[in-house]
């Protein structure tokens, strides 16, 4: 009786995990791009969102002059620039107002490929 147990134990728990792991991609959406027009996105964004990003951008600008020499030591002052300055100005002044789900292209160049 004891090893039947077991055994209904293992086949349940076998099921579980089967139905999981293999249900998952059943549960899966396409992602569909849709235009944004909530106005309150819109008011969020010129009044929270883009006054941060030039912030983020000012300070990323001063942080890149303190730390370009190390970054021109280590060879990394694109990648330096670009994290610290491009990304958050991109992401402040090309960015659609009120689309918060846009990634900017990175301009990191590939390790590889120099």
């Amino acid at each position: 009786m004891h090893d039947c147990s077991k055994s209904i134990q293992a086949f349940f728990l076998l099921t579980v995990f089967a139905t999981v792991f293999l249900g998952t991609p059943v549960w899966a959406r396409d992602y569909e791009t849709k235009s944004q027009k909530d106005g309150g996105l819109m008011i969020a964004d010129a009044t929270l969102a883009r006054p941060v990003g030039a912030v983020a951008t000012v300070t990323g600008f001063a942080l890149f002059v303190v730390s370009s020499p190390f970054a021109a030591l280590g060879g990394n002052t694109q990648e330096s620039w670009d994290s610290l300055v491009a990304s958050p100005a991109t992401y402040t002044f090309k960015r659609p107002l009120g689309h918060f789900d846009c990634e900017p292209e990175p301009n990191i160049k590939e390790k590889g490929n120099r």
